[in-house]
């Protein structure tokens, strides 16, 4: 029913091969493989690269698959989540010509799901970022659908510190503008990576749009996120999300899991609930970061038998 998986960019160090083996050796089903170009990372949990999909021959997606499917493991989707709406036109370009060997990569493999985000020039408003959105993602969803790809597009804001204010970096982040968006580009391949934390943080329900949005759920993120009330009392919502805001392993924060899976289930969803560890108490050395996988997995079981 519900295939349980984590998200590999906390294994940064770590190999393919040493992701898959972990993932094997602990009772998951799935792993959703991250899949930046090789390079300097620009923020946290970025440019990883568990598989390279710019050297991917026929030869290296036949070990891929070998290797996954003897370890009864499988690819829940393949993630890169740069900000294809940047302002810098020449970054822009590069990050959606990236996305498309992402979608290339999947459908060679044959997988179904690439999850990445919208992005957003966040100096302007939304309504701005959504005429830039129709100019620009309209392509990129006809170039998924050409090769039989769902994209799945998670919905972190990506605004939590000043050098990201006001608008944030990824638009969408509510569904006012999801409704937008998926009102610009009517495709069937076009949904979301849905991430309930980033609802909770911004003190909206984080229940409700798996209802709404049931035909739109490709891909799920279990990360949790905890309100500090009494740092929001002091701040209020429009400091920087970090100053009253933390997020954590799944049962650590605000989080309503049992209603959250009740509402997965009652509306059907089929498919990969994959762990996403963001959470700092749990990054200082590699031996924490299995750990907060593991935390969050013991946790996690009693939703999913």
């Amino acid at each position: 029913m519900l295939n349980l998986g984590f998200v590999s960019a906390i294994l940064a160090e770590n190999s393919f091969e040493e992701v898959i083996d972990f993932a094997a050796a602990n009772q998951f089903e799935c792993v959703e493989i991250m899949c930046w170009p090789k390079g300097k990372a620009e923020r946290r949990y970025a440019g990883i690269t568990h598989i390279d999909v710019d050297n991917l021959d026929e030869g290296k997606i036949a070990y891929i698959q070998e290797y996954v499917g003897n370890r009864g493991i499988y690819i829940s989707g393949l993630g890169y989540y740069p900000n294809p709406l940047d302002a810098d036109q020449e970054k822009s370009d590069y990050y959606f010509a990236h996305i498309k060997k992402v979608i290339q990569a999947a459908s060679k493999m044959g997988l179904g799901v690439v999850n990445t985000f919208i992005g957003a020039d966040h100096t302007k408003s939304i309504s701005d970022n959504l005429k830039t959105f129709a100019k620009k993602w309209p392509a990129i969803i006809k170039f998924a659908e050409d090769h039989n790809i769902k994209i799945a597009i998670e919905n972190c804001p990506m605004y939590f510190t000043a050098d990201e204010w006001p608008s944030g970096k990824n638009l969408a982040h509510t569904p006012a503008i999801w409704d937008e968006m998926f009102s610009i580009i009517p495709s069937d391949n076009f949904g979301l990576n849905y991430d309930p934390s980033h609802l909770v943080w911004q003190q909206m329900d984080e229940i409700q749009p798996i209802y709404d949005y049931k035909d739109k759920l490709f891909h799920i993120h279990l990360k949790d996120a905890k309100v500090y009330r009494n740092k929001l009392n002091h701040v209020g919502t429009m400091a920087h999300p970090l100053e009253y805001h933390s997020p954590k392993l799944p049962g650590l924060g605000d989080v309503n899991w049992r209603d959250f899976f009740s509402a997965l289930t009652s509306v059907g969803y089929r498919g990969p609930v994959c762990i996403e560890v963001e959470d700092k108490a749990y990054e200082k050395t590699e031996a924490d970061k299995f750990k907060a996988i593991l935390t969050s997995r013991n946790y996690l079981r009693q939703f999913l038998g």
